[in-house]
């Protein structure tokens, strides 16, 4: 039997305005409504852990600057200095770099914050009925703050290198929406399965580092052997990246329609096997976190 207001708004009515309803099944039924009634505890979530996120750290913010600057260089001189792989089309090599490294930081940004989310929110998924999924939704908002101080960085650098983008860059916020989904289908899945075996904690790290090295961040998709290219576009990460050089890279970088195509399809199961496996072990959250 589930125990809940109906609504948001009944909380500011008067005690004799107010409605209990006692139904079970009743939190099933208006799920996907209640994410909308919910949406203010959605915004507080996400301003907590934007406040909080660089608190008592010696630089504070600047690690989001830090990081991608210092992993733009060793992949430059690493893959472009000393492997001498090439750019795509006319931009430098570490304008690549980093166009690549945008949608990738997003993605292990949401992947490893909201895997642990449920886990450090225990009282609060332990208390009171809201549904879960807001949690690790937040997490990914609280993400975008550290992707447009990275998008300032790339504006820099291409100021830097006099490279100016095409008219492509109007479509850069499809593709953005497009890196959130890739991204939100398998953190569903980890937060839902970190709740019950804690032991993906330290899997998680391991495949974001695999992750960095079999999707195109330090390389061009061009550098991979066509006998191996089917099951590196099933990589979801691979069409997020090559849509976000295409948008900021110009007219020099092709458009990939099937590497497109399959990262599409990639990115829908893992959104809907992610969603389906978090609400399917939501009710037993309370009772093993």
């Amino acid at each position: 039997m589930t125990l809940l207001a109906k609504d948001i708004p009944d909380a500011a009515k008067s005690p004799a305005e107010q409605v209990l309803v006692l139904e079970a099944g009743r939190a099933e039924q208006h799920y996907w409504r209640d994410l909308w009634n919910y949406r203010e505890l959605f915004a507080i979530l996400a301003w907590r852990d934007v406040a909080v996120r660089y608190k008592q750290t010696a630089i504070g913010v600047a690690w989001a600057v830090v990081r991608p600057f210092i992993t733009m260089l060793v992949f430059t001189l690493v893959f472009g200095r000393l492997a001498k792989l090439p750019s795509v089309g006319a931009a430098p090599y570490p304008l690549m770099v980093f166009a690549g490294m945008l949608p990738w930081f997003l993605f292990s940004t949401i992947l490893s914050e909201s895997a642990n989310s449920l886990v450090a929110n225990t009282n609060l998924v332990g208390k009171i009925y809201f549904p879960r999924i807001i949690i690790p939704s937040a997490v990914a908002l609280v993400a975008l703050v550290d992707f447009a101080i990275n998008l300032v960085m790339m504006a820099g650098l291409m100021a830097w290198f006099g490279f100016v983008p095409s008219w492509h860059v109007l479509f850069l916020p499809l593709f953005v929406i497009f890196a959130m989904a890739a991204s939100l289908g398998p953190s569903f899945l980890m937060t839902a399965l970190n709740v019950k075996y804690r032991d993906f904690r330290y899997i998680i790290p391991f495949i974001v580092q695999f992750g960095l090295y079999i999707s195109p961040v330090g390389f061009s998709s061009a550098a991979v052997p066509q006998a191996w290219r089917f099951w590196y576009d099933l990589n979801p990460l691979v069409g997020v990246i090559g849509g976000f050089r295409w948008c900021l890279l110009g007219g020099s970088v092709a458009f990939n329609l099937p590497e497109l195509a399959y990262s599409v399809a990639t990115t829908a199961c893992l959104l809907w096997l992610g969603i389906w496996y978090f609400r399917a072990t939501e009710r037993s959250f309370a009772d093993v976190i």
